[in-house]
């Protein structure tokens, strides 16, 4: 293990860590059987591992397909544990937590590592990776479409796209736009970011967290590590989460913050109805409403995108053609139907209060807004006042609505339970009036009775077009 330790602090791009690690580490384990975990186990077998994959739930058919493919040992329904503890290193993808067999590898010692650490080894594309609370999808999606547009080879991974380590094993890009939840950045440890986006910092997932907001906040600053003063760090300046935490690291690499309103030292920001971006490239100037995203919140996406963007040298007018023509992201603030003059938007992706506020905060009509959900220890403060401000009735879409009816009875005129995706439209079709606005933000997880938020999304989508 010498040999490791010699190599610590090394980046994937000061060394080729693939001439390494198959010296040292035999056998590869591989928890989680989905897009990430078996791109993860693909990639260890095409660098010569022994490699097992394990998945306590049924794997799809198309990754079992793949897992045939390569002739890969898996087992699902179950984690077999003397299979799994005699792992070298352990390979988790994020949407396990710590679980009894994750806490056993590691009071043994087994590194455990996710699939955006385990990929970087054998890659030396330029890596722009983007994370926050709120907006890392629209802004992800954002600068791959720059980047895909401009003529660059491009990949899109992370919680978006396909897996990181797929794309590495089959058909590697120069580079990668790559979306990172907290939990991928939890499993990361030498991978290194050219170009970190962080949007912001406002509670979720506490319930991963011991319900201590740093902890998830330190996650999310984790994205800085292992930058130089050669690497860009762009961030927004409002934010004083990710100000405070700055101070306490004072990391070396190059700041590029931004904010709507023009202050000293920004690099990116807003004037005279002007999108303005200042690097060490140059300056960039576009009219802000040719920009395709609306709102405060598509500002700061827009912003982001466009500084890495003209970081990495894309011509102006390529960046204007991408930020006019974007089509935005599903299941977030998407228009869906006007149905009886009332309009009908999916925003399915908002699983956290601080994502609902951006969303209630961009409405300009009377809102019906459909709400809940598996709550990862939210406090509703934050949307209170925009709650009694702007919405006519609550319908609360969940299993357990408990929390939302102790918080919101009697702050709104009407509250109203659901206990399906068609039951909550059909209240909202017999409630709403001409001129309001349907609006399917929950604030919370979805696993209650849905698959993820894309299948809540989805069912909102389909049970409107049938109004």
């Amino acid at each position: 293990m010498g040999l490791i330790f010699n190599i610590k602090e090394r980046t994937n791009h000061d060394v080729n860590l693939a001439e390494f690690m198959p010296l040292v580490l035999q056998r590869i384990v591989v928890l989680g059987g989905g897009e990430s975990g078996t791109g993860a186990a693909v990639l260890a077998h095409k660098k010569g591992f022994d490699v097992f994959l394990s998945d306590m739930a049924e794997i799809k058919p198309e990754y079992r397909e793949i897992l045939d493919r390569y002739d890969i040992h898996y087992e699902e329904k179950q984690h077999t544990e003397e299979l799994i503890l005699n792992a070298n290193e352990v390979v988790k993808s994020p949407g396990i937590p710590d679980t009894a067999i994750v806490r056993k590898l590691r009071e043994q010692g087994t590194p455990v590592i996710s699939e955006i650490e385990f990929a970087g080894r054998y890659t030396s594309a330029k890596t722009i990776c983007i994370t926050g609370s709120n907006g890392k999808t629209t802004t992800t999606m954002l600068t791959y479409h720059i980047l895909k547009n401009a003529g660059l080879n491009v990949g899109l991974a992370g919680n978006v796209g396909e897996s990181f380590a797929l794309q590495v094993a089959e058909a590697d890009h120069d580079y990668y736009v790559i979306e990172l939840s907290s939990f991928q950045l939890d499993g990361m440890y030498r991978f290194k970011a050219d170009i970190a986006v962080l949007l912001n910092i406002t509670p979720d997932h506490l319930d991963r967290y011991n319900y201590e907001f740093q902890n998830y906040a330190d996650s999310k600053m984790r994205i800085l590590q292992n930058q130089t003063a050669a690497d860009a760090f762009i961030y927004w300046n409002g934010d004083p989460v990710i100000s405070r935490n700055l101070k306490i690291l004072n990391p070396a690499v190059s700041l590029y913050p931004f904010d709507k309103q023009h202050t000293e030292g920004l690099a990116g920001y807003t004037e005279n109805k002007q999108i303005i971006i200042e690097t060490t490239k140059g300056k960039f100037t576009m009219e802000e409403e040719l920009v395709a995203l609306t709102g405060t919140h598509n500002l700061y996406n827009t912003l982001a995108a466009g500084i890495a963007a003209h970081l990495l040298d894309i011509h102006d007018d390529d960046i204007r053609r991408s930020l006019s023509n974007f089509k935005g992201v599903e299941h977030r603030l998407e228009k869906v139907a006007r149905v009886r003059s009332v309009e009908y938007i999916n925003d399915s992706k908002a699983t956290n209060v601080n994502s609902t506020w951006y969303a209630l905060e961009s409405m300009r009509t009377p809102v019906v807004l459909i709400i809940g959900g598996t709550d990862k220890g939210n406090n509703y403060t934050e949307i209170e006042s925009l709650v009694k401000k702007k919405c006519r009735a609550l319908i609360c879409l969940g299993i357990d609505n408990t929390k939302l009816h102790t918080f919101f009875d009697g702050k709104v005129p009407a509250v109203f339970d659901a206990r399906s995706m068609q039951e909550a439209v059909d209240k909202a079709y017999e409630i709403s009036l001409a001129g309001d606005t349907v609006l399917l933000s929950p604030c919370c997880a979805s696993f209650d009775l849905f698959e993820n938020y894309e299948d809540r999304g989805r069912q909102f989508k389909d049970c409107v077009r049938r109004l």
